[in-house]
């Protein structure tokens, strides 16, 4: 089956061949994969995507890849769920949450690179490199030590030591930068003109978005074969955004879905909230910014998809909103609290953004609405570290776990407890 037709420019429509390329050469566009739907049409069904693996590769036809020969560590086809408690909380009666923080290297990226490293093999590529806020850092360290890659992480020097770790034991080259993750980057970019290497998120771009667009499929087909009605994402370079957008519509177009009317809101840290101030001014202009958040996984102050993800949001009808990062850990503790999920800081912007959303009547209570988790939290401990149940330290006696106990009621810390009240008694 060929599927691949090409690279074709976002901005003038000019093709060009299924190489190693991001940029027009024409017009200095982004670039993306260009399908041969007539032929996906002809090959895919609801039943044969069912029969498959539930991992992210079970939508072959729809991805940027020829061989079956994949890398994959069964990634995606991650749990989601109708939210009674945080919903109940919000007054939603359709919340649904999408659990992304436990695929292989908890995190949405393995979907992503699982699709660039495998296109990167295709393309006679024995070294694949990144720029990375963290959790790219790890699951292209982790592919690449599946693939036998040579690999290179480039990351920010001040990265939560969490995301270092779990690059670092895959044993990449690690190369820490003094600056935020835009410089990191822009030397990227001069080095993938130089070196022939494969870097996702640079020459590779093009191949590694479309693994995002799972995200979309898994969510129309968890929900029964439908788009939902509104979806909250959150939002670094853009990228994620646009291409849950666009598995909804190839869905659609595929006759896969019925007819999809799906509103898309944007969640960003307050700190480094470039796309939701486009958003919210109805520009075309994205505004580079300084990021200042402890919501490091999403501070991209140049978003190069920016442009596409604003566009997304007003042409659906959605939103943009921001979150102070006070309220980034309220959501982090509120999802914990209410749907035992630890997320990240990416997953608290979602949270807190949703929260503020339902607030303002701009999700009404009976939408079907999901909201995307990306992270997991014991990636980023740090950030809540201080705002967490800490331990009660007592000596090994009865005696001592009664006077904490009756301390906790008299603080009412707990409601006291029928049983164990009559024996406290005694």
């Amino acid at each position: 089956m060929k599927k691949i037709k090409g690279l074709r420019c976002k901005e003038c429509g000019h093709e060009s061949p299924a190489i190693a390329k991001h940029v027009c050469e024409f017009c200095f566009g982004p670039l993306e994969v260009a399908y041969d739907y007539d032929a996906i049409r002809a090959e895919i069904s609801k039943e044969k995507i069912a029969s498959r693996p539930h991992n992210l590769w079970r939508y072959w036809e729809l991805l940027p890849v020829e061989t079956r020969d994949v890398l994959s560590l069964n990634e995606g086809f991650t749990p989601f769920w109708k939210s009674r408690n945080l919903g109940k909380l919000l007054g939603l009666k359709n919340l649904y949450i999408k659990n992304d923080a436990v695929n292989p290297t908890f995190s949405f990226k393995d979907r992503v690179v699982s699709v660039a490293l495998t296109r990167s093999r295709e393309l006679g590529f024995d070294v694949v490199a990144c720029a990375s806020t963290g959790n790219l850092a790890g699951s292209v360290a982790a592919y690449g030590a599946v693939g036998r890659f040579k690999t290179f992480v480039f990351i920010p020097a001040d990265l939560e030591l969490g995301k270092i770790v779990g690059a670092g034991v895959f044993d990449p080259i690690i190369v820490g930068i003094r600056g935020n993750y835009d410089e990191v980057n822009r030397l990227c970019a001069e080095i993938a003109d130089l070196f022939r290497w494969a870097f996702v998120n640079v020459n590779i771009r093009p191949y590694y978005s479309e693994g995002s667009k799972t995200l979309g499929f898994e969510v129309a087909e968890q929900l029964g074969w439908r788009a939902p009605d509104h979806v909250v994402v959150p939002v670094a370079s853009g990228s994620l955004l646009t291409k849950i957008h666009k598995g909804l519509r190839e869905f659609h177009q595929l006759g896969l879905i019925p007819e999809c009317h799906t509103r898309i809101s944007a969640a960003q840290a307050f700190g480094c909230a470039p796309v939701v101030t486009a958003i919210k001014e109805k520009s075309d202009i994205i505004k580079p910014v300084v990021p200042k958040t402890i919501a490091k996984s999403i501070a991209i102050g140049n978003p190069a998809d920016g442009y596409y993800a604003s566009q997304t949001v007003l042409s659906t009808g959605g939103v943009g909103e921001w979150a102070t990062d006070e309220e980034i850990i309220e959501g982090i503790r509120l999802l914990a609290r209410c749907e035992g999920v630890f997320t990240e800081t990416a997953g608290g912007t979602t949270v807190a953004v949703l929260k503020k959303l339902v607030e303002s009547g701009k999700i009404s209570a009976d939408e079907v609405v999901v909201a995307y988790i990306t992270g997991n939290g014991f990636k980023t401990q740090e950030s809540v570290q201080d705002r967490i149940s800490k331990p009660y330290t007592i000596e090994a006696r009865l005696s001592e776990f009664r006077a904490l106990y009756e301390n906790l009621v008299q603080t009412k810390r707990v409601e006291n407890v029928g049983s164990l009240e009559m024996k406290l008694s005694v």
